[in-house]
């Protein structure tokens, strides 16, 4: 619920679909950076995820793992196949 009711809609859109398809093969130890993820702002989620994309990499340090799973999910499932 927690990621589908963001309040900013762009991270709906990113973290919802990924919660309910990923987040189920995260370990234990990844759900928990998860719920921390969570507890962040989305003004702030929103630019360390979509910058990755562009192969930047900002954001807290124990969280740049979890951000590259779910920005690499983000690209895979918003670019078209063809």
């Amino acid at each position: 619920m927690r990621s589908w009711r963001r309040g900013m809609k762009e991270m709906d859109l990113i973290l919802g679909p990924f919660s309910d398809t990923e987040l189920e093969k995260l370990s234990a130890a990844d759900v928990d950076l998860y719920e921390t993820l969570l507890n962040e702002n989305d003004q702030d989620i929103y630019p360390w995820i979509t910058a990755r994309i562009g192969g930047e990499h900002p954001g807290p340090k124990e969280l740049v793992g979890l951000l590259d799973v779910i920005a690499g999910f983000a690209t895979d499932r918003l670019t078209p196949k063809s």
